[in-house]
């Protein structure tokens, strides 16, 4: 009975937030009202401002009323859309205002406070808050303590409090379906609810179903790097969603979305979690996979795409090139490099004019040597520029006396001449003069492409330079160490030599190219980015992250990943950690490591981790399903069978499956076969495609980060999957699935399931 009495009374609290919620939501509506009807009427005032040219004093008039009525228009429209976000806001809160309730005692009160956690804060009166927003800092310890003595981090320091009620509940369309009361941050009743639902195309935030480690990565301010380590989901990416709508509360009005970036692993991704910041009632942050950042600053070369990445087949002497290439060492060999530029092996191109050499290399080489030797490369590029800028302004008088001026001022037509005087008065002593006057104006604008080239430093030859840093590598750094001769990496820098020939560079060429042009330019980096968020961390090397390190000078990091899922670096991921303890500070460095795996049920967890050898820890979570599936068939036809069979069961029961196929060829060739048997599913070709409903074939390097309800690994078998080197691939691919996971292989399935105990999956052989 007493049980009842308490859900009734929660059920009379929860009415009464909703009733105040619906107030405020017509408040809301009746400002948006009124905001929109001002600014029609401040347009229509705008249009019929008449405009008095007559006079100095008129126009002076004029202006000022277009200013003073373009001020009240901007404030009516922050008014609206300020008004916009809280009615937003506010129409979440009455689906769902909060999801638990804190009591607790502070030090020297002799009453119990109540608290009641949600997605936004709501006040129904100035500093009476009927919730708090789950990021407030009082929210924290929910996420942190178990019932008794908890502290909590405020602004002004550390608090204690004596928390003695922790409290979750469901509520469904105002009505409290559940409550549970618990010791632990988050209870496995609840969690199992949240964890049971279905996938869909879009990620959903998850501030109700917070760990305590995620907490721990929410809230932290202090670190400068902080790396979390996370098993195959764990709740990595969205704790840092969650960090990101954080930081954004806390440090409102000094922090905007703006100055925060995600480099995430795919275009596909972006688009999965594109809704969660909104529905935390926060402004997305910069999104963007490196490339895409690489790719924008050099738009003529073409960088490797993923697929090509992926498929980019390499003999011994290309992957001991690529170690080398990916290192730490090499990138301070790149700094080393580009302080000797500074006296001398600068690379230059001529400036060209009407097909003929205008100014140079030879010149250019020797205005930019002529600089005092404590110059820095940034100061002499500034000083050459000028000089150059000098030399053409002193070649314009010489060129007005040339005969293509003359022939070129006289087939001027009166337009071409009224547009070349612009607002310039008319009156001329002579005709000479207006002649030399026209002469000049034809001259400069002829000269505006040399001008161009001057300013965007096209007269530096980047390429050259690149080749030439390459060629001279071995003086800089002991090739040997990585296993090379000095012909086998002459061989390999002429091979980067034809392909630069043909505009492509490969994904870690970029970085170097990127980094050399920025020292010999002199360029610091963007200043205004405070955190850099890099997920998938296991696939950057440690060249990329000292570059980016560099660019983002003044930016915390948060980078995450899982080191089991490492497709691109392979082996070469496990040091990541070592080299960035040489990159960051130690004493504001913080790793934390999540080692529970969430998403998929125990017997998907059991299954993919047994895949690993020496793999990273990893923790079931407690959620049963069927034990996965492992189809071995004897023909091609049969296991496109297999796969029909499969998908049926799986569609009947799950909203989103994938078929994921080791590479975009495989998984083309799946799709003609089951296109050929009327079976409809949306292939995904390239990471700018959107994720739909439906079965969707994906190849698997653009299904990382992603999660769907069933997944069915195509062509599981011993060619496909062989050796150590595809160990965290498989792994990657089998950990997608949450509910449900098949592996249909045509012949016998992969060893690299052989530490699989038999007892873990369900073996079917043949196809009905």
């Amino acid at each position: 009975m007493a049980a009842n009495t308490e859900k009734e009374l929660e059920q009379k609290y929860l009415d009464n937030v909703i009733d105040k919620v619906r107030e405020a939501e017509q408040k809301a509506e009746e400002k948006i009202k009124s905001a929109r009807h001002d600014i029609k009427g401040i347009n229509k005032q705008i249009d019929d401002i008449h405009l008095n040219t007559t006079t100095y004093s008129g126009m002076m008039d004029t202006a000022m009323s277009f200013r003073a009525q373009q001020q009240m228009l901007d404030e009516r429209q922050n008014s609206w859309q300020h008004a916009a976000d809280r009615l937003a806001t506010l129409q979440r809160l009455e689906k769902k205002p909060y999801f638990a309730r804190i009591d607790f005692r502070e030090k020297g009160s002799a009453e119990n406070e109540s608290v009641y956690i949600g997605l936004a804060s709501f006040t129904d009166k100035p500093d009476h808050f009927l919730v708090y927003d789950w990021r407030a800092p009082i929210s924290s310890v929910y996420y942190e303590g178990k019932l008794g003595k908890v502290k909590y981090q405020t602004p002004v320091g550390e608090q204690e409090v004596d928390l003695t009620l922790k409290r979750q509940f469901q509520i469904k369309d105002g009505v409290i379906v559940t409550i549970f009361d618990t010791d632990e941050q988050v209870g496995d009743q609840m969690l199992l609810e949240a964890l049971g639902n279905h996938s869909s195309t879009k990620m959903k935030s998850i501030v109700t179903t917070i760990q305590r480690k995620q907490n721990e990565i929410i809230r932290d301010t202090n670190d400068e790097l902080l790396f979390v380590q996370g098993a195959a989901g764990s709740g990595k990416t969205a704790a840092v969603l969650q960090r990101v709508a954080w930081l954004l509360y806390r440090y409102r009005g000094n922090l905007t979305s703006s100055q925060v970036v995600l480099f995430s692993p795919n275009q596909l991704f972006n688009d999965y979690i594109d809704q969660v910041l909104p529905e935390l009632g926060e402004h997305n942050m910069v999104q963007m996979t490196y490339f895409q950042f690489a790719n924008r600053r050099v738009p003529r070369l073409h960088v490797q795409n993923l697929e090509q990445r992926f498929e980019n087949y390499q003999d011994a002497t290309a992957k001991n090139a690529q170690r080398l290439l990916t290192s730490l060492q090499y990138f301070k060999a790149t700094e080393r490099y580009a302080k000797h530029l500074g006296r001398a092996n600068m690379r230059f191109r001529n400036l060209m004019f009407n097909g003929k050499v205008f100014l140079s290399k030879d010149k250019i080489k020797e205005i930019y040597y002529s600089f005092n030797n404590n110059y820095n490369l940034g100061n002499r590029l500034d000083g050459t520029k000028e000089e150059l800028i000098k030399y053409l302004n002193h070649r314009v008088s010489s060129e007005m006396r040339n005969k293509w001026v003359e022939d070129e001022i006289q087939s001027l037509s009166k337009e071409e001449i009224d547009n070349l005087f612009g607002n310039q008065p008319r009156e001329f002593e002579d005709e000479d003069k207006e002649y030399k006057f026209l002469a000049r104006q034809i001259v400069m604008r002829a000269f505006t492409p040399i001008k161009k080239a001057i300013d965007h430093n096209q007269w530096l030859n980047i390429n050259g330079q690149f080749l030439h840093f390459l060629r001279v590598t071995p003086k800089l750094v002991k090739i040997d160490d990585y296993d090379i001769n000095e012909e086998q990496w002459r061989n390999y820098v002429d091979g980067i030599k034809e392909n630069l020939k043909k505009g492509k560079i490969s994904a870690n060429g970029i970085t170097i190219y990127l980094y050399l042009y920025d020292l010999i330019t002199g360029k610091r980096g963007q200043r205004d980015i405070r955190y850099v968020f890099v997920d998938e961390v296991q696939d950057y090397d440690a060249y990329q992250l000292a570059y980016l390190k560099y660019r983002f000078p003044r930016a915390k990091f948060t980078l995450l990943g899982d080191l089991n899922q490492a497709i691109f670096t392979h082996e070469n991921s496990k040091s990541l950690l070592q080299q960035l303890g040489t990159m960051f500070d130690p004493e504001k460095t913080k790793v934390v490591q999540l080692t529970k795996s969430y998403r998929s049920t125990k017997q998907i967890t059991d299954f993919t981790k047994h895949i690993l050898i020496d793999g990273e820890a990893i923790e079931a979570f407690e959620r049963q399903g069927a034990k996965p599936q492992v189809w071995e068939t004897k023909t091609a036809d049969d296991a496109v069978t297999a796969v029909v069979d499969t998908l049926a069961k799986y569609k009947k029961e799950h909203d989103a499956v994938a078929i994921i196929g080791k590479t975009l060829a495989d998984s083309e060739e799946l799709y003609q076969k089951l296109m050929a048997r009327n079976i409809k599913t949306t292939l995904i070709r390239t990471e700018n495609q959107r994720l739909v409903k439906g079965p969707l074939i994906v190849p698997s390097y653009l299904a990382k980060g992603l999660e769907f309800d069933a997944v069915i690994v195509w062509n599981a078998n011993e060619q496909q999957y062989h050796g150590n080197d595809e160990r965290q691939l498989l792994y990657t691919i089998c950990s997608r699935a949450m509910h449900a996971l098949s592996l249909v292989s045509i012949d016998k399935v992969t060893s690299l399931i052989d530490q699989v105990p038999v007892d873990e999956y369900e073996k079917v052989m043949n196809n009905k």
